[in-house]
């Protein structure tokens, strides 16, 4: 069974924490050792204190405090774990939490290190890479497959990871270049979705024949992807009805498939079928109540047809969910003004 913390332990912590930090001259040095001290950490802290030099005690608290959000603390542990015993499991870990803490110069070099100590093994490089990408090295990125690459030109899956990272920098005829690459040598459905949505967004109509392609091999007809992308194809060209049936397949094989609702809506609203935009986006809205975006698009139904409170009532509940929306933010302005 999982070890979790509950609500009423974290009081409880918190309570020892506030104890210690008013009590203690070391104040960080003591909220970690109390934390270490509690269930479920207790046990194999005392274990560490008998055994100390043993890497899988480390480990597994290292695990246990990752569980439960504690990442800072268990970077310790992974560190100390590896350190004892130099492995690849331990080595990916470890290289994980410091990804969450974003620690993202230590990762590099520590991944650095690790595509050097295991060179058969690609994840080192797959995580050196996003790595890279994360904290906007990207040459570094794009340079380290290429070296792949050219030592083994038909390995599919760094051309692919080239391709993904070169469309996170925006260079979107290069990507294509690679993800066609990986795809005509590998042609499974992943290359091909991934190249078909690049295609989707550029307007290329290659996207029809690839998605169904992919259609056509999906014996369990459960795949969503491809309808989906065919309708980015359709709307992004004006072919707004054609993009509504490629929505509609989507929720038919998934009716709690968010996005689709809204591009749906998204559809009809530029249709000025603002009717129909409306009950979709109710009906996004209803599915995930969370989304701020079903709400911003209500409030752009109500803008449309001037019934200005209810538009900033929408915008507002979509900056309520989502204090980092500009667009709704300036939405909610426009309308508050044009109410007087």
């Amino acid at each position: 069974m999982k070890n979790s913390i509950t609500p009423g332990f974290i009081s409880w912590v918190w309570g020892i924490l506030f104890f210690v930090s008013c009590s203690s001259p070391d104040k960080s040095d003591n909220k970690v050792s109390a934390i270490l001290k509690t269930p479920p950490f207790v046990t194999l802290t005392d274990s560490i204190k008998r055994f100390p030099g043993n890497a899988i005690l480390y480990f597994e608290r290292a695990e246990l405090l990752a569980q439960n959000n504690f990442h800072e603390i268990a970077n310790a542990d992974y560190k100390k774990s590896w350190d004892l015993r130099n492995d690849e499991g331990t080595a990916l870990r470890y290289a994980s939490n410091m990804s969450i803490l974003g620690h993202e110069n230590e990762l590099i070099n520590f991944l650095q290190n690790c595509v050097t100590q295991f060179p058969n093994d690609p994840e080192f490089k797959r995580l050196l890479g996003e790595a890279y990408i994360q904290s906007g090295k990207t040459h570094q990125a794009i340079s380290l497959y290429d070296s792949i690459i050219e030592k083994n030109p038909s390995n599919f899956e760094a051309w692919f990871e080239r391709g993904r990272m070169l469309a996170q920098a925006k260079d979107t005829a290069a990507a294509i270049a690679s993800l066609s690459k990986a795809y005509s040598i590998q042609p499974v459905n992943t290359f091909a979705l991934e190249l078909a949505h690049l295609y989707a967004e550029s307007n290329n109509p290659k996207t029809l024949p690839l998605c169904d392609k992919v259609l056509e091999n999906d014996s369990t007809h459960t795949l969503i992807d491809p309808f989906f992308i065919k309708g980015i194809y359709y709307s992004n060209t004006g072919q707004l009805e054609k993009a509504i049936i490629q929505y509609d397949s989507c929720i038919s094989r998934d009716w709690k498939f968010t996005e689709a609702y809204i591009e749906k809506g998204v559809a009809f609203y530029k249709q000025k079928n603002y009717d129909g935009a409306m009950n979709t986006f109710r009906m996004a809205a209803t599915v995930s109540n969370t989304n701020p975006d079903a709400y911003f698009w209500i409030g752009r139904c109500y803008e449309a047809v001037n019934k200005y409170q209810q538009a900033a009532d929408y915008y507002q509940r979509a900056v309520e969910l989502d204090k980092n929306f500009p667009e709704a933010k300036e939405a909610l302005k426009r309308v508050e003004k044009l109410n007087g």
